[in-house]
C-alpha cells in the first residue's frame, strides 16, 4: 500500500475514533439541561481555539492563502459544520434518532450517485458491493425505526444533513491552494461558532446551558470537563484529521471511512458509559470495514477525478495563484516557470514559435 494512502487511512481511522467519542461526552451535558445547539456551538468554539496556535504557525507568512481559500472556508463552515448540525438536530424533532443517523450517513452513496450522474459511467462492481456492505453494516448498528409513519418534513431535514455531510467531504478533498488542513479546520470551526451564535441570538434555535456538575465517565465533574474533552478530542482532533484524510483519500473513500464513526460511537458508549453493545452491532462494524475494503480496491478512482468527487485530490499544480515559499516570498511554480524548463524543451518550444 503506498505510504500516502496508508497515512490517509490512518488519519481517517483517527477521525472516526475521535468523532465517535462525542456522543458519550455530550450526553451528560444534554441530560443536565444543555440544548444541542448550545453544546455544538461551544464545542466548535473550543475546537477552533485549540487548533488556533498550530494554524497561526502554519499560516505565518502565508496569510494570503486565507483569502485564496475563502470560499472553501465558507463552504466548510456553512455546509460541512453548521448546515449538517442544524439539519440533523432539526430532524430529531419528528423522526427517531436511528432513522436520522441512517439517512445522514447515506452521504457516501450520494457521492457515488453524483459521480455516476456526472461521468455517465456506472460504478465498478467493487464499489457497488462495498456500498451494499457498508449500508448493511450501518443498518445493523443504528437499528432505525420507531412507531408510526415517518414525518416527511423530518425525513427531508435528515436528507439535508446527508447533503451537508457529503458536501463536507467534497470541500475537504478540494485542492488546497496552499491552505494547510489544520488551518482550514481551525478557521472553519471558529467561523461556525460565530454563525451558530448568531442563529441562537435570532431565537431560531434554543440556546440553553446548565452550569451544574454532571456525571461523566462514572464520576461527578464540573460542567466544563466534558465540554473541554469534546472540544479537544471530538472536535479539534477529529476535524483536523478528517480534513487531512479527505485531502489524501478523496471525498468518496473518506466518506466511507466516515461510516466507522457510527461503529466507534457504539464502542465508546459501551466502554465509557456502559451502554449495551450487541452482536449485531459488532457484525455491522465488520460489514462497514468490508465495504471500505471493496471501495478502496477500486483502481479506477483516479480516472474519475475529473468530476471532483470520486477520486483523491489531485496535486495543486495549476493553481492560479503563486505558491508561497518557506520565507513567505512568492515563487513561481515549476510547471509555469520557463526558467525551470529543461534547456532542450525550451529550444523545442522556441522552434515552434513564429
Amino acid at each position: 500500500m503506498p505510504r500516502p494512502i496508508a497515512a490517509g487511512l490512518a488519519l481517517g481511522l483517527l477521525a472516526a475514533a475521535s468523532f465517535g467519542t462525542s456522543g458519550a461526552l455530550v450526553k451528560p451535558l444534554l441530560q443536565a439541561g444543555w440544548s444541542p445547539a448550545a453544546a455544538v456551538a461551544v464545542r466548535v468554539l473550543i475546537g477552533g481555539l485549540v487548533l488556533l496556535p498550530i494554524a497561526l504557525v502554519q499560516l505565518r507568512g502565508r496569510w494570503r492563502t486565507l483569502w485564496v481559500g475563502r470560499w472553501r472556508i465558507l463552504g466548510m463552515a456553512l455546509v460541512g459544520v453548521v448546515g449538517t448540525q442544524l439539519f440533523y438536530f432539526a430532524s430529531l424533532q419528528t423522526i427517531p434518532v436511528g432513522t436520522a443517523i441512517l439517512i445522514e450517513y447515506m452521504a457516501p452513496l450520494l457521492l457515488v450517485a453524483v459521480a455516476w450522474a456526472l461521468s455517465r459511467r456506472a460504478p465498478r462492481p467493487v464499489v457497488l458491493i462495498g456500498s451494499a456492505l457498508a449500508v448493511g453494516g450501518l443498518v445493523l448498528i443504528v437499528s432505525p425505526g420507531g412507531d408510526g409513519a415517518l414525518d416527511p418534513v423530518g425525513v427531508l431535514l435528515a436528507a439535508g444533513a446527508m447533503v451537508g455531510a457529503a458536501g463536507y467531504y467534497v470541500i475537504a478533498a478540494r485542492p488546497a491552494h496552499g491552505l494547510p488542513s489544520i488551518a482550514l479546520a481551525c478557521v472553519s470551526l471558529l467561523f461556525s461558532a460565530a454563525l451558530l451564535g448568531l442563529v441562537g441570538l435570532t431565537g431560531l434555535l434554543p440556546m440553553t446551558a446548565s452550569f451544574a456538575d454532571v456525571s461523566v465517565l462514572g464520576a461527578v465533574a464540573a460542567w466544563w470537563v466534558p465540554l473541554l474533552l469534546v472540544g479537544i478530542i471530538s472536535t479539534a482532533v477529529a476535524y483536523a484529521s478528517s480534513i487531512s484524510a479527505s485531502a489524501i483519500l478523496g471525498a468518496r473513500l473518506a466518506a466511507f471511512m466516515g461510516l466507522l464513526e457510527v461503529a466507534m460511537a457504539s464502542l465508546w458508549a459501551f466502554l465509557l458509559i456502559g451502554e449495551q453493545l450487541t452482536l449485531l452491532q459488532g457484525l455491522g462494524g465488520l460489514l462497514i470495514l468490508g465495504g471500505i475494503a471493496f471501495v478502496r480496491s477500486d483502481t479506477g478512482g483516479d480516472a474519475e477525478h475529473a468530476d471532483g468527487i470520486a477520486g483523491p485530490a489531485a496535486p495543486d499544480l495549476d493553481a492560479a495563484d503563486e505558491t508561497a515559499g518557506p520565507s513567505g516570498d512568492h515563487v513561481a511554480h515549476p510547471r509555469t516557470s520557463p526558467i525551470a524548463m529543461p534547456a532542450p524543451a525550451r529550444r523545442r518550444r522556441s522552434a515552434r514559435l513564429p
